[in-house]
């Protein structure tokens, strides 16, 4: 492969984050280059609907008609949600699970993802496929559909249907399942202990459910113990590509969670675990603060392919695999800011909300 081949294929496995309202030039620059796959956003990066439809349409006219951008969001609902009204207002999924009827699920969803859609994004990083069987968990709780493992399936799997309904994208997290730890991965490395059993009976159910349903899901900054006891779910090939890959039958692309969390940055330097986690079967890696850490990946990625010809073909299998997906989810530049206010008042989020509420009420 040519250096500039190199170049683009490592480029295309990367996601950046920026702090503000403005993208960074150099990230612009990246993607017109085609070395670089797209944005996440974020509540520092969102104002007015009309701010949000212009920024992403920036965004993806910056970006080579051939390789259209990831455009990303955490809109889950309940707490991790970055889009305000007039955007849906859904509850934590523990509610929606509560209910118990997928098809209120799967229409919140369809509605969200039409919402987004309008304002230029193609990804959800949602549903969580996680199990809440923890009540000490820091990280996850109430963003499960609860913490039976069929109800998990029956929700992540309609909700991931509504969004793709809309033409968007769902992400199912955080493999290999992140609901009974008692650490947050943002601050330091968890460590799952469960034997293979309890594993495959509770926390990966969800995951292989959704093997052959979800267009992408991501890693979960964790050790799993049973399976790997020395490297976190994000950098292990016995996870990402013995597991998930071979035993549960999954094709599609998988995300890493955000590689500037602690529980990566603290035990590895960004040149090793992008490395790492291209190795082991990340298909996309998320740097959602500090362009230099990205850039710092990029060089890494590139240096590693130019030297190792097997890295090389990694490299060009995963950017084929994520360049597929983004193409079928191809994002569309949000229209006139008037009409984008007209459409998102059309979409009438207040009668989804008021059937969550009556149907929740009917549960107390």
């Amino acid at each position: 492969m040519t250096k500039n081949t190199i170049e683009i294929d490592a480029g295309q496995l990367l996601i950046a984050g920026f702090e503000g309202p403005e993208p960074p030039s150099e990230l612009l620059r990246a993607i017109a280059r085609a070395k670089l796959a797209g944005f996440i956003l974020f509540k520092r990066n969102l104002g007015t609907m009309r701010e949000i439809a212009e920024l992403n349409r920036r965004l993806i006219e910056a970006s080579p008609r051939d390789y259209p951008p990831w455009i990303a969001v955490d809109q889950e609902g309940g707490r991790v949600a970055r889009l305000g009204p007039p955007v849906v207002a859904l509850p934590p999924m523990r509610v929606l699970g509560a209910i118990d009827q997928p098809s209120l699920t799967r229409d919140a969803a369809r509605l969200l993802g039409r919402q987004l859609r309008l304002l230029g994004f193609n990804l959800d990083l949602a549903p969580v496929l996680d199990i809440d069987t923890n009540a000490a968990n820091p990280i996850i709780g109430d963003r499960a559909f609860g913490n039976d493992p069929e109800k998990v399936v029956r929700h992540a799997l309609a909700f991931a249907s509504g969004l793709e309904q809309a033409g968007i994208s769902g992400c199912g997290k955080h493999f290999p399942g992140h609901g009974d730890s008692e650490i947050d991965s943002h601050l330091a490395l968890p460590r799952i202990k469960h034997e293979r059993e309890r594993l495959d009976r509770v926390e990966l159910v969800p995951f292989k459910a959704a093997a052959g349903a979800l267009t992408t899901m991501m890693t979960a900054h964790l050790v799993c113990e049973a399976i790997d006891p020395r490297l976190p779910a994000t950098l292990s090939p016995s996870l990402l590509t013995t597991l998930l890959r071979k035993q549960l039958g999954y094709t599609g692309v998988v995300f890493s969670d955000d590689m500037e969390m602690k529980a990566i940055s603290d035990n590895f330097s960004v040149e090793d675990s992008a490395c790492l986690a291209i190795e082991a079967g990340c298909d996309a890696l998320l740097y959602c603060s500090r362009s230099d850490h990205l850039f710092r990946a990029y060089q890494a990625l590139v240096r590693k392919g130019e030297k190792e010809p097997g890295f090389a073909r990694r490299l060009r299998q995963a950017k084929d695999r994520a360049l597929r997906a983004r193409r079928r989810f191809r994002p569309r530049a949000p229209k006139s800011e008037v009409e984008i206010e007209k459409a998102l008042l059309a979409e009438n989020s207040q009668e989804i909300e008021a059937r969550i509420q009556r149907q929740r009420s009917k549960k107390v």
